[in-house]
């Protein structure tokens, strides 16, 4: 198995902290699941995420409808 394998098991759950420009690994693993979908994001494709929340986005469509949701 190599990092493009995308055959991801539990124990491949990562925990993550996010900032503003980047995101640091406080357990460490191959994928994030998205807040809104619950879909797998590998790491290196984690382009979306909220600090505020402190949740990761599978893409933008996932993070305006969070964010229309948390800000009426």
């Amino acid at each position: 198995m190599n990092a493009h394998d995308r055959d991801f098991t539990a124990s491949d759950l990562a925990r993550l902290h996010y900032g503003d420009a980047d995101f640091a690994i406080l357990k460490p693993g191959r994928y994030v699941l998205c807040a809104v979908t619950g879909q797998k994001i590998a790491l290196e494709h984690l382009r979306y995420w909220s600090p505020e929340l402190q949740e990761a986005y599978a893409g933008p469509a996932e993070s305006l409808q969070r964010w229309q949701e948390t800000h009426r």
